[in-house]
């Protein structure tokens, strides 16, 4: 990594994309740029891999471990790979009484610093399929039939 500066604006950057992944309607692109910039983050040595933890809330009550990474001042959790059980040590249960950094930076500004950094095309644009119009369907009508009335038309 070229400064301590950069450093912290990544890791700002990946903190700021992962909060608004956890409420986002389709989080894939945001997770994406994520798992991407830690994971050159890693290789560049900007980032080291602390060990595994428990996953606090686990899908289909199976219980599962993610990797616990430092990035600075910030931990992230990413999914573990294979050869990470064997070299990790297994921190066991989360911590809750940590808490990363409050920071603040925009999503847009968030995403455009790890887009530069990971070298890649925005997901938003790769992923968004064009949207055709569709034509309007034409509704049947029954009974169009003219209703008469002989109360109307005064005869009995």
């Amino acid at each position: 990594m070229a400064d301590a500066n950069s450093l912290r604006e990544l890791a700002v950057a990946i903190y700021t994309v992962n909060r608004h992944a956890k409420t986002a309607p389709d989080n894939r692109p945001l997770y994406q740029l994520k798992k991407l910039a830690i994971s050159k983050l890693l290789d560049t040595g900007g980032a080291e891999k602390v060990g595994l933890h428990f996953v606090e809330n686990p899908k289909y009550s199976k219980q599962h471990s993610t990797v616990l990474v430092r990035c600075g001042d910030f931990l992230f959790h990413t999914l573990p790979e294979k050869e990470d059980f064997a070299q990790l040590p297994h921190l066991g249960e989360q911590d809750m009484e940590f808490r990363n950094p409050q920071e603040r930076m925009s999503l847009k500004v968030a995403r455009d610093i790890l887009t530069k950094f990971t070298e890649t095309i925005p997901l938003s644009i790769q992923t968004s399929p064009e949207k055709k119009i569709q034509p309007m369907k034409k509704r049947r009508v029954s009974n169009t039939e003219v209703f008469r009335s002989s109360y109307l038309d005064g005869k009995r």
